[in-house]
């Protein structure tokens, strides 16, 4: 009986402390580099140099706008984001989740418009096994950054 209940315990602990630790395992990350453009998807298609949007704030935005993480793109036009991957699941920031600049575009070319605010959906970039004491990552980065006139904050 004794092994029994011991045998319990130790169950429930390992089950409240798996996402713990899995969550201690695995990092989340979301990268990439905002253009100023209007649409860097097109951009890139018909082979245009866009040049970067530096010092934009950029946020990750779930559900109805709810503000999950932000930062702002360095003098390259890049930005990076951790999240906790116990609060951030995979499937819900892939699904529900997007990036926006809340920089006007006028800030970086004063012919673009001051209006809208571009915004992306996510993608997996990769995932990477670690290594030499680092931990395994999931890269997420946007699908590309639009023109969208209804998000203007």
């Amino acid at each position: 009986m004794a092994s029994a209940k011991n045998f319990l315990i130790f169950l429930l602990a390992a089950l409240i402390a798996t996402p713990v630790a899995v969550a201690q395992l695995v990092s989340i990350r979301i990268g990439g580099v905002v253009f100023c453009s209007v649409n860097s998807n097109l951009d890139v298609i018909n082979g245009l140099t866009t040049q970067v949007f530096p010092n934009a704030s950029v946020q990750l935005q779930c559900g109805a706008g709810n503000v999950i993480s932000s930062t702002t793109t360095n003098g390259s036009g890049v930005f990076s984001l951790v999240l906790d991957p116990l609060i951030n699941t995979l499937p819900l920031l892939l699904s529900n989740c997007s990036l926006v600049v809340l920089t006007p575009l006028s800030t970086c070319n004063a012919s673009l418009t001051s209006v809208g605010l571009l915004q992306s959906p996510l993608q997996l970039v990769n995932t990477i096994i670690g290594s030499l004491g680092l931990r395994p990552s999931v890269n997420l980065g946007p699908t590309g950054f639009l023109l969208n006139l209804n998000r203007n904050l």
